[in-house]
């Protein structure tokens, strides 16, 4: 195939790299089709299936001929169905105009990032991060700042930290918790001090992404920062969907509440790309919002019992420390005494995407590298599951971890 022509690309495109999240998973895939015994570690994504009510619903839809175009910003089923859900289990009043409906958590981000950045705006993402958020600030000619956040500070932005990061430059804080990739959660108090930090600089608004906000478990309360300083109301975006809880990610629906104007920005913007959410998962996101609940707190228990499981085998692995995790699907455990170890293929492991690259070699175990994420040296699981994949993922890593020189 001939190269394409120098220039062709564009300049923004050279700012963002694959999503290494995607990758990790596609190269298990590989593997796999070529006959290795793989266990992919990678993905994000439960491994519930969708329940029936939902695939009812769908069905239902399709068969009522709803399979036309609908109104950019969502059906008005589904904006209303999201506003009740807010005040239901957040507490937060949105109105159904202020609300807003995309193909995917990720397509909420982009539109809003797209729709309110100007070259030189800065965005706080706190590392480790979701690999998508420093990517979409630069696509959208934004400078990512990045603040790390410690692991004996259990992965969270100290109100400090967020203090000495914000300039005059910066218009996002981006939030997410519990996070992705280490499962870090913020108890009310925290949220609250990093929200008197905010009120000190009006200029920047807050992304809260709450997208794994019913998998928390130990009896931890979710809290979202709009709730917790009604202050800052008017100028968060909360983003939410129905891809985790629901076990909707090829579904692709995201929604969000938000002040109006910045609804009809980003409504503007999508109008000129995706145009709208495909309107049948539109209507089974309808009936996950508004239907039975009763499946969500059973299949948390389930993750619970695996995190666990892969908390206690990973800590009985040699030079590996895994915090246990207060929500989501993730683990993210240290190996910062394994850095300059030597892998039984006799290759020096100088850093976490070597080990995870060696792991994936030596014993078929699929994980993705802590670099991905900006925090080093560490790498990411997700548990989403079964428990005998996970005992066995698990047992291989020992191995793997004992037999480092």
């Amino acid at each position: 195939m001939s190269a394409l022509p120098k220039g062709f690309l564009s300049e923004s495109l050279g700012r963002i790299q694959p999503s290494q999240t995607l990758a990790v998973t596609q190269k298990a895939r590989e593997l796999k089709a070529a006959g290795r015994d793989v266990i992919g570690l990678g993905a994000g994504e439960p491994d519930f299936d969708t329940p029936d009510n939902i695939k009812e619903a769908a069905i239902a839809a399709i068969r009522r001929g709803e399979t036309k175009y609908t109104a950019v910003e969502g059906i008005p089923e589904l904006r209303k169905a999201i506003a009740a859900k807010f005040k239901r289990e957040n507490g937060l009043d949105y109105a159904p105009s202020q609300t807003f409906v995309a193909a995917g958590g990720k397509s909420i981000i982009y539109n809003a990032l797209m729709a309110t950045l100007n070259p030189g705006d800065e965005v706080i993402c706190i590392a480790p991060y979701w690999v998508s958020y420093p990517d979409i600030v630069a696509l959208g000619g934004g400078k990512p700042v990045i603040v790390e956040a410690k692991i004996e500070d259990g992965f969270r932005l100290t109100p400090e930290a967020l203090s000495r990061a914000i300039t005059p430059k910066t218009k996002w804080l981006i939030l997410n918790q519990p996070s992705n990739p280490t499962g870090a959660c913020y108890t009310r108090a925290q949220i609250k001090a990093l929200a008197d930090v905010l009120l000190e600089h009006p200029q920047v608004w807050v992304l809260t992404d709450d997208i794994y906000e019913h998998l928390v478990y130990g009896g931890f309360e979710f809290t979202t920062i709009a709730a917790v300083e009604p202050k800052l109301y008017e100028r968060t975006l909360t983003m939410n969907g129905v891809s985790k809880a629901y076990a909707m990610t090829g579904w692709r629906v995201g929604f969000c509440g938000a002040p109006e104007p910045l609804i009809k920005a980003m409504a503007k913007l999508q109008s000129q790309s995706v145009t709208h959410a495909a309107s049948i998962s539109q209507w089974a996101s309808v009936e996950a919002l508004n239907g039975p609940q009763h499946f969500i707190p059973e299949r948390k228990k389930i993750f619970e019992e695996r995190r666990d499981l892969v908390v206690s085998m990973l800590n009985q692995a040699n030079g590996i420390e895994c915090p246990k995790p207060e929500g989501a699907f993730y683990v993210y455990p240290s190996i910062r005494k394994l850095i300059g170890k030597t892998a039984p293929s006799g290759k020096t492991i100088a850093t976490d995407e070597e080990f995870a690259g060696e792991l994936l070699e030596s014993e078929g175990v699929a994980v993705v590298h802590g670099a991905a994420f900006g925090l080093s040296p560490f790498f990411r699981i997700s548990y989403a599951t079964s428990n005998k994949l996970l005992e066995e993922a698990c047992s291989r890593i020992q191995r793997f971890c004992a037999a480092l020189r």
